[in-house]
């Protein structure tokens, strides 16, 4: 499998707390293409990925976890996540929440998205950030995506997505991967 650099952006350290630490752009809604190269650029930022949690009805079916490296990530398909967000959590506990910029969004669209969820100074929701970049909320998730049941919840996977465990935002002040292209 060929890697290629993620369309990602990230809030510098510092930056103000808001519902997500950057946004992504991926090539696709496929988990098991889409997430390796994300795990791979998220690393500054978290150190090894143990989990992805996702929206499962936002994204195709994915296998409960896959190896990237050696290292098994699994993958939280919960339906109590925003569709529009995605969670990788590092096993240090460390995490980050990215905003998920529709694959098909014209460039110049998605990059602006990128930019405003990577802003230090922002504090919007996601729905705010996509809206006020031309993104049509209810063009995000494509009818033929939604697949209920998909793939199945854990517990324990559910309690991290709705906030049981603390965030930790501590972030890699001197990595900043590559931007957006």
């Amino acid at each position: 499998m060929t890697r290629r650099e993620p369309r990602l952006e990230m809030k510098p350290a510092g930056a103000a707390p808001g519902s997500v630490d950057g946004g992504w752009w991926p090539r696709s809604l496929d988990p098991t293409t889409a997430f390796p190269e994300l795990a791979t650029a998220l690393h500054p930022w978290v150190g090894r990925i143990g989990r992805i949690a996702y929206n499962r009805g936002r994204w195709e079916p994915a296998p409960r976890k896959q190896t990237l490296d050696g290292l098994v990530i699994r993958y939280a398909g919960l339906d109590a996540i925003d569709p529009h967000t995605v969670t990788v959590i590092g096993t240090s506990g460390r995490r980050v929440s990215l905003l998920v910029v529709p694959p098909h969004t014209p460039g110049g669209v998605a990059r602006a998205v990128l930019r405003s969820a990577a802003d230090a100074d922002s504090t919007a929701a996601v729905a705010d950030i996509l809206a006020s970049n031309g993104v049509p909320l209810e063009t995000c998730v494509p009818a033929e995506t939604v697949r209920p049941g998909a793939t199945e919840s854990i517990p324990e996977q559910g309690r991290e997505a709705e906030g049981g465990y603390a965030r930790n935002t501590a972030r890699n002040p001197a990595a900043r991967p590559g931007s957006a292209r």
